[in-house]
């Protein structure tokens, strides 16, 4: 099974490259963040029409989204954390595929350290490790993928130096993002490719993408057994480079 994530930016605007993406990489799920719709406008029939039949998504207009589509049926899907409310933003998205529980997160971004939506941010972390703790074993089939909106270590980031104290690689989202990954979870990325240097995220600004100024800060994270299976974990830059693309790049890991 290859498991796709890529924080889209806006699928509307980005559904030519999404479908075009899909067409060559042949993802069998693809877990999307920051659709930016309302589920009304999510274009459901136009993957299901490329080979993806089963689609679940959770939407609002202009802000987060997440989206989880699929080869394979998706079962008992959740489309919010406990004790979320109809009109919490919409961030979490979870479903099982094959026997494997696929958990798609879109974490808040903190806006401003500090403030009350960077408490917010880390509290969020928090109930989503509680998330795990309460209904699954470390020995079962989960995948947690998303933008997680922090880069967990060093080489991670494209200059320490000037990150660490900025939002996205400060001292208390590092810990926080370490608690959820003491759940039990393995950083594919980092399985398989140990300590190189690669990002998945550069803004839209002087030149970042170029001069390789990024982050990495979309992650697939799997279970023991899950990790045990994984053969490949790569970032795929290529989307990145088109024009008005998002300014993610999809990260996809490939089981046997």
């Amino acid at each position: 099974m290859k498991v796709a994530t890529w924080n889209i930016n806006g699928i509307n605007s980005r559904i030519r490259l999404v479908l075009d993406w899909c067409g060559r990489e042949q993802p069998d799920v693809l877990c999307l963040q920051e659709t930016k719709c309302v589920d009304a406008r999510f274009p459901h029939r136009r993957f299901r029409a490329a080979g993806y039949e089963y689609v679940e998504f959770a939407g609002e207009k202009a802000y987060n989204g997440v989206a989880i589509i699929s080869k394979h049926p998706v079962e008992s899907v959740e489309k919010c954390l406990p004790t979320d409310g109809d009109a919490t933003p919409k961030r979490f998205i979870a479903g099982e595929i094959e026997g494997i529980r696929i958990v798609n997160v879109y974490v808040p971004h903190g806006t401003l350290i500090g403030s009350e939506k960077f408490d917010y941010k880390l509290k969020w972390l928090a109930r989503l490790r509680k998330y795990f703790d309460d209904n699954f074993r470390v020995d079962d089939s989960v995948i947690l993928c998303g933008d997680l909106n922090v880069a967990p270590h060093e080489l991670d980031v494209w200059k320490p130096s000037l990150w660490a104290t900025k939002l996205h690689f400060t001292k208390p989202e590092r810990e926080a993002l370490l608690d959820l990954k003491r759940w039990g979870f393995v950083d594919l990325f980092r399985q398989i490719n140990d300590e190189q240097q690669e990002f998945s995220w550069w803004d839209y600004f002087h030149h970042s993408f170029e001069k390789d100024r990024g982050l990495r800060i979309d992650h697939i994270w799997a279970s023991p057994p899950m990790a045990e299976i994984c053969v490949g974990c790569w970032i795929d830059k290529e989307p990145r480079k088109l024009e008005k693309t998002s300014d993610h790049a999809p990260v996809i890991a490939e089981f046997v």
